[in-house]
């Protein structure tokens, strides 16, 4: 068995497989957002394993002020595809797609107890980002920027380290 994940953009033929992974990683409140989520048109790239889906990452466009700046919104794998770099390649991926799109910002929101999540973002190069840090790249309009990235309660906002450094 060739284990060799391939990532792609989402295509209706993998809504099935989406829905089971979102059932089978997030909490029933969340899994109604994130099923939402998925269905809108902007980009959802899934990771394939020998034509199955087996995990996604969800990413958002916005613009504050002027910036344009992007967000991986969602990310999960299904259960049996765990620890085996599959988060990585769709953060590593999420990540190129929004820069190739032209965001100059690339954030994420973790929930604080999700370290596995936490761990994988920051191995990937993103950093916690407080309200004072975000406060000084978005002044007042730090809360635009919350209720873009769909901010609740109990989240981490991190940011993609380097991103805007060549």
């Amino acid at each position: 068995m060739n284990n060799t994940f391939t990532i792609k953009h989402a295509i209706p033929s993998d809504d099935a497989k989406l829905k089971e992974i979102i059932d089978l990683s997030f909490p029933m409140f969340f899994r109604i957002f994130a099923s939402h989520s998925v269905e809108s048109g902007e980009p959802l790239l899934v990771s394939e394993l020998e034509g199955l889906v087996v995990g996604f990452a969800k990413l958002i466009e916005f613009h504050v002020g002027d910036d344009k700046i992007g967000c991986v919104l969602w990310l999960a794998v299904h259960p049996g595809f765990r620890r085996r770099g599959v988060a990585a390649g769709l953060v590593k991926a999420g990540v190129e797609c929004l820069r190739t799109r032209g965001s100059k910002l690339v954030f994420a929101s973790v929930q604080r107890r999700n370290k596995v999540s936490l761990a994988t973002f920051s191995r990937e190069g993103f950093r916690r980002m407080g309200f004072h840090g975000l406060w000084r790249l978005f002044g007042f309009r730090v809360f635009s920027f919350y209720r873009k990235i769909w901010y609740a309660p109990r989240e981490i906002v991190l940011m993609h380290d380097g991103f805007n450094r060549k």
